[in-house]
């Protein structure tokens, strides 16, 4: 690897090497600019999205419309079903979501909450598989769905899984700040909270994604170490305080959960 690539930018982002290609990594930020909040934009919104000028955008947009990943009625953009197929390729060769859904069903029939299923991807995890009961977020979740890592139950067991060097490089490149009044804010305290998931090999979040959120995870090995996906539950807090027990209602929650990844980790192992 050239210096170039090792080096970082003053904003944390990796910086480009002698390979990086800028008109590639912009178009893709065009279509990533498209989510559930923003699926049909202007030519403007679009640039403001991407900090790109508006020839730039303009280009980008009518380039992708012309190959099809993109639709327009002359005034405003949206996405087409063939962006799905960026991410086909490597959804068709991971087994995992195919493996983990039929257990996530059934783990969501049991306890009748929403579960799901995520990798590292990054600073970030990306849902892989989810069984949705109710939404309780203000953010709609779904297959490819992202969130901070550290942030979330299920991306603190993939961190807590990393080896030190991989810990140390998600460490230098990730923000780490508070999103509620509830959450940790430190490199010093998630590295405490990786050290107690890392020893009871689950993870309690208590409403620090969102407030009124909690959620419990596990981690999926491929192998007898190596911890390649995690599973989760969703829960309300409120709900969860209203049990008569709620102590014993989250152990609970955490022996289904655990024993669910320790069956799709076992039928995972199994295929390979």
């Amino acid at each position: 690897m050239t210096e170039a690539a090792k080096a970082t930018r003053a904003d944390g982002a990796p910086a480009a090497s002698d390979q990086y290609v800028q008109s590639l990594a912009r178009g893709l930020a065009v279509i990533r600019s498209f989510d559930s909040e923003h699926p049909l934009m202007t030519l403007t919104e679009v640039a403001a999205r991407t900090d790109l000028t508006r020839a730039t955008a303009r280009r980008f947009l009518h380039t992708l419309v012309e190959l099809g990943y993109v639709r327009t009625d002359g005034k405003a953009f949206a996405l087409t079903a063939k962006v799905l197929q960026l991410g086909y390729a490597y959804l068709s060769g991971l087994s995992l979501p195919q493996i983990a859904q039929p257990h996530l069903e059934e783990l969501s029939l049991k306890l009748g909450e929403s579960t799901s299923a995520a990798v590292l991807d990054g600073t970030d995890i990306a849902y892989i598989a989810r069984v949705a009961t109710r939404r309780i977020m203000t953010v709609g979740i779904t297959v490819g769905t992202r969130f901070p890592a550290y942030a979330t139950s299920m991306g603190r067991v993939l961190l807590a899984a990393l080896p030190p060097a991989g810990l140390q490089e998600y460490l230098a490149t990730a923000r780490i700040r508070p999103l509620t009044p509830r959450a940790i804010g430190t490199r010093e305290e998630l590295l405490a909270e990786l050290d107690t998931v890392r020893a009871q090999g689950w993870c309690l979040l208590d409403q620090e994604l969102e407030l009124g959120l909690m959620s419990l995870a596990a981690p999926i090995y491929d192998g007898p170490n190596k911890v390649v996906a995690a599973i989760n539950v969703s829960l309300q807090a409120q709900a969860v305080a209203a049990q008569p027990d709620p102590e014993a209602y989250l152990d609970s929650v955490r022996e289904a959960a655990v024993a669910t990844a320790e069956l799709i980790s076992a039928d995972l192992s199994a295929g390979r």
